[in-house]
């Protein structure tokens, strides 16, 4: 892909994160420490899409010209479509955009439904398995004594949720990244159940932003590396179209998921007394922990990827 196709795919995909006007500071603050980082990768310089997203000197009238090839187009819409939903269903404004961004990608309306429409199935899924496992929702009950708890099966279910993510994470089809989300968000639930709390999906949101982790930055991060590199979008044909993995990861969904799933032991073993402060260091030593094992297990990655489908990631999200 062109640089300058790369570049209109990014600016598309800022766009569609800001759409909605309704992005908390710090998710702000996330998206922008991603450009920074991602910075002059490809011969795309991201700090300077992010300004002329924020200045709105990029639209999608500018942007849409620059993707000359049919494979762009179609990466570019689903992209976005993932943005959008990568922190829930789609709001309206957003139906608004990706329908204009629909129409002037010139992309097939049937098709291009479809592959929205899978991408609201799995932000749906996700927060259904949250919603009706937790229905009777409740932060504030006492926790569990730590002798209740049983924390050996703690700790081997989130090297598990870590590897599933990282094999995920090794797929090049665009909505293997965005399933990434709803499964952490189910390990938070899982870990808060263990310790007597029984958390909504709202909660759980703002645990895992508090800790330092957005949703939409996640998507953008983890989506983004791979379009630099040139490993996503290769294969086609919708959730897991096809078998095409990649041989080596940045390991980001691995540590992210690892590191989140310790964090919510301590907070919730601890009553939830810990600070944003603390929550935010604990998160960033752990996922320096998390990083010098990446290596180790990514054998165990590449294997789980080799054995997924589009059924087995709609049923892990699903909770089933």
């Amino acid at each position: 892909m062109k640089p300058s196709e790369t570049q209109a795919i990014l600016s598309l995909s800022l766009i569609a994160a800001f759409v909605d006007g309704d992005k908390h500071e710090r998710e702000r603050a996330e998206v922008k420490r991603i450009a920074e980082s991602l910075s002059q990768a490809d011969g795309v310089n991201l700090p300077t899409l992010y300004q002329d997203v924020l200045m709105k000197r990029v639209s999608v009238a500018t942007a849409v010209p620059a993707l000359v090839s049919t494979e762009s187009r179609q990466l570019a819409y689903e992209m976005a479509v993932c943005v959008c939903d990568a922190d829930g269903v789609q709001s309206v404004p957003e139906q608004a955009f990706l329908n204009e961004l629909r129409s002037k990608l010139g992309l097939d309306a049937a098709a291009a439904g479809s592959f929205s429409n899978q991408a609201e199935e799995l932000a749906v899924a996700g927060a259904g398995a949250v919603a009706v496992t937790g229905a009777t929702a409740s932060t504030g009950a006492a926790p569990k004594p730590a002798s209740a708890v049983d924390g050996a099966a703690l700790d081997a279910t989130i090297l598990n949720a870590a590897i599933v993510n990282g094999a995920l994470e090794l797929l090049p089809e665009t909505l293997s990244t965005m399933a990434i989300i709803p499964l952490q968000m189910k390990l938070v639930y899982r870990i808060g159940k263990a310790h007597g709390y029984e958390l909504d999906s709202g909660h759980i949101k703002d645990f895992i932003a508090t800790a330092g982790v957005g949703l939409t930055s996640q998507y953008l991060e983890q989506a983004g590396r791979k379009l630099l590199g040139g490993l996503l979008g290769r294969v086609g044909g919708g959730l897991l179209g096809g078998v095409g993995k990649q041989a080596v990861s940045s390991g980001l969904s691995f540590v992210t998921t690892y590191a989140l799933g310790h964090v919510a032991v301590r907070y919730y073993a601890g009553g939830r007394t810990l600070s944003t402060a603390m929550l935010k260091e604990a998160y960033e030593k752990l996922a320096t922990e998390a990083r010098g094992m990446q290596g180790r297990y990514l054998p165990a990655m590449q294997e789980k990827a080799r054995t997924l489908d589009a059924g087995k990631v709609l049923a892990m999200v699903r909770g089933s």
